[in-house]
């Protein structure tokens, strides 16, 4: 029960929400891809590939 809960606190909206928002501040240049937390760094690097700029997505 734990496990679960801890589960859908991780891959709630707001996760994909902040993945946008590290993609965005990655590509505006205020942070990098190595700031971003290993909770989201693959949905961060699939938005970085989806607007076309995967070589941001190097740690």
């Amino acid at each position: 029960m734990f496990i679960n809960l801890i589960l859908k606190i991780f891959f709630r909206k707001e996760v994909a929400i902040m993945a946008v928002i590290y993609a965005t501040l990655i590509v505006k240049g205020k942070k990098k891809f190595a700031d971003v937390p290993e909770i989201i760094k693959e949905q961060v690097r699939q938005i970085l590939v989806d607007l076309e700029v995967p070589e941001l997505a190097t740690e």
